[in-house]
């Protein structure tokens, strides 16, 4: 791999972005065509497809997260704001793109180039300080990196700006373009609220560094304060969920109340500080494991450069005093924010070290601990320790090169992104479990998706529905749409209406459910409802087939659907009591 770097590196790195898009491409393409693009895909497509029509971030799927929703019982709303949730105005910059193709799959295209991108502009980047051949390394070991594959192949998702955007941002501080610096600091603050971290974070390092400290400053200003006056007095103009959920869902172990806004958690932070190291700290071998994941593409280089601390560590923080499992998890869009500060404290690392990049592995780790030292030097508590590192700094010479140690690292960062099967993109290829056996062949999916598209082609464009998880992005384009099992929805006019259509892909969860709980909760609860609005009489079964189902509002049911529902009703019977006495 490393051999080219050498020859042409911009034309190497030109080449790996070029694989990494069309690969990403195919895998997310396939990923929705075949069900397995989910919820997240459908909120974003209906967002996107309301600013078309005029209603900006309006979103009936987005309601359905609601604290109105999910705390109060209310129904859903078509005219809810999702600004409420999570602030993106950055999304209309490609609003007028999406109105020329508006469908789910552009937002997929989206996603891959906005990050196939990044990586070009960070070759750019890297090219103000290295050489093409130290320039294209970091490049490709973008594309490797876990935390950007990962992601890349799940969903789209507003933080997949965030590398093209903060890159870009870095280039214009270092060629002093700084009013391109000014604007791109403020498309990072609109990807989201926290956005305001990512810029603290560089602001940070632009203090520290010395090299732009007013600058720095005035970034450092304007994140935290972004932060500040968005949550607490801009989106509650919206809704409630920023205090009554999110803030409480990400950081409740700090407070003890129903809600708080980000004043109350910067203060539980400040008034628990114990607290704080724990859950920094803690759980400690899944934290170690992370930060292991984000280095490994980079060689491990990260870990001993003061300037991705600086710009990093910001994000990192964010994320490591969240409680919950998915925050650590890197194959989620929360990891991507990490890559740009990582990037960029190895370009700045390697600049005065450019020589070493042929030299035998071990005058790499003996400038690596030279940097660790220097690193610990700066704290005042532990300079002593630091200059006695230094001083035994005098590892054993390894004869394997640096450069192959990198193409090993980048290589090893590439295989374990495809074996941990990132949002179940290798679901063909990678069993979800081994015991019990969960594992969904290509055929079998393959067939069984053009049981749903039979069954989307019934449903008209302009009528309401309901769907279930996997469903929801092929049918978002619509003003009123909700996951099944619910069938209530508030209209514009205010009214609580039932939807006219309702889809249910019942095998999808059956397949899942041996292995995972939440699958079986949806089977049983769907399986339920159908029941009740069938035997009521609310809604008529126009068609069952391989474990789909699709029902009408209010008309009759075709007698056939009915029978092979009632049978496949009585085959998952006896499979539910099982595994709920099983728990």
């Amino acid at each position: 791999m490393l051999s080219s770097w050498q020859k042409n590196p911009w034309r190497t790195t030109i080449a790996f972005a070029i694989a990494f898009f069309m690969l990403t491409l195919i895998l997310t393409l396939h990923r929705y065509y075949t069900f397995y693009a989910s919820f997240d895909q459908g909120i974003f497509n209906q967002v996107f497809w309301n600013g078309t029509h005029g209603r900006f971030f309006q979103s009936s799927l987005s309601s359905t997260l609601s604290t109105n929703v999910v705390h109060n019982g209310e129904v859903p709303s078509t005219s809810y704001h999702r600004l409420g949730q999570h602030f993106t105005p950055a999304l209309l910059l490609w609003l007028p793109i999406y109105a020329l193709f508006p469908w789910p799959v552009t937002l997929t295209i989206f996603q891959v180039t906005l990050v196939t991108g990044a990586g070009l502009v960070l070759y750019i980047l890297a090219r103000q300080h290295l050489s093409g051949e130290l320039s294209a390394a970091i490049a490709i070991g973008y594309y490797g990196a876990n935390a950007i594959i990962g992601p890349t192949l799940s969903n789209f998702a507003d933080n997949c700006q965030i590398p093209l955007f903060v890159f870009t941002l870095l280039l214009a501080m270092e060629k002093g373009w700084w009013r391109l610096f000014w604007f791109l600091a403020v498309c990072i603050l609109a990807v989201r609220a926290d956005g305001g971290i990512s810029l603290f974070g560089v602001g940070a390092y632009m203090v520290l560094s010395r090299r732009f400290p007013r600058a720095g400053l005035a970034a450092c200003t304007l994140g935290f304060g972004y932060m500040l006056v968005l949550t607490n007095l801009i989106m509650p103009l919206f809704s409630e969920d920023i205090s009554r959920r999110f803030m409480l869902e990400r950081f409740g172990q700090y407070v003890d109340k129903d809600e708080a806004t980000t004043l109350d958690i910067l203060w539980a932070f400040i008034s628990q500080p114990w607290l704080v190291l724990v859950e920094l700290l803690t759980p400690f071998d899944r934290k170690i494991r992370y930060l292991l994941g984000q280095w490994l593409p980079f060689a491990f280089v990260p870990a001993f450069s003061g300037a991705a601390w600086a710009i990093a560590g910001f994000p990192l923080l964010a994320i490591f005093l969240q409680q919950g499992q998915s925050p650590l998890a890197i194959n989620i869009r929360y990891a991507m924010t990490v890559v740009p500060g990582l990037c960029y404290g190895t370009i700045l690392w390697w600049s005065g070290r450019q020589d070493i990049l042929n030299a035998p592995l071990g005058e790499f780790l003996a400038r690596a601990r030279k940097s660790i030292a220097a690193l610990i030097s700066k704290i005042p508590l532990l300079s002593f320790q630091g200059a006695k590192l230094e001083r035994e700094a005098n590892p054993k010479v390894l004869k394997i090169s640096m450069k192959r140690f990198w193409t090993i690292c980048i290589c090893l960062s590439i295989l374990f992104s495809i074996t941990s099967n990132p949002n179940r993109t290798f679901y063909f290829l990678i069993p979800d479990s081994i015991d019990p056996w969960v594992y969904v062949s290509l055929p079998r999916q393959w067939q069984h998706s053009s049981v749903i598209y039979s069954f989307l082609a019934k449903i008209p464009a302009d009528k309401s529905v309901a769907a279930t998880t996997y469903i929801v992005p092929h049918l978002s384009g619509r003003r009123e749409i909700v996951r099944f099992p619910s069938l209530l929805l508030r209209n514009d006019r205010g009214v609580v209406i039932s939807m006219e259509y309702a889809i249910a892909d019942l095998w999808q969860f059956q397949q899942y459910l041996p292995a995972f709980k939440h699958d079986r909760r949806l089977l049983d609860a769907s399986a339920t409802v159908i029941e009740r609005v069938y035997a009521n009489g609310d809604y008529g079964i126009k068609g069952f087939k391989d474990g789909v189902i699709l029902m009408q509002r209010d008309t009759e049911s075709d007698p056939t659907a009915v029978a092979a529902w009632q049978a496949y009703r009585q085959e998952i019977e006896p499979l539910l009591r099982e595994l709920n006495r099983d728990g």
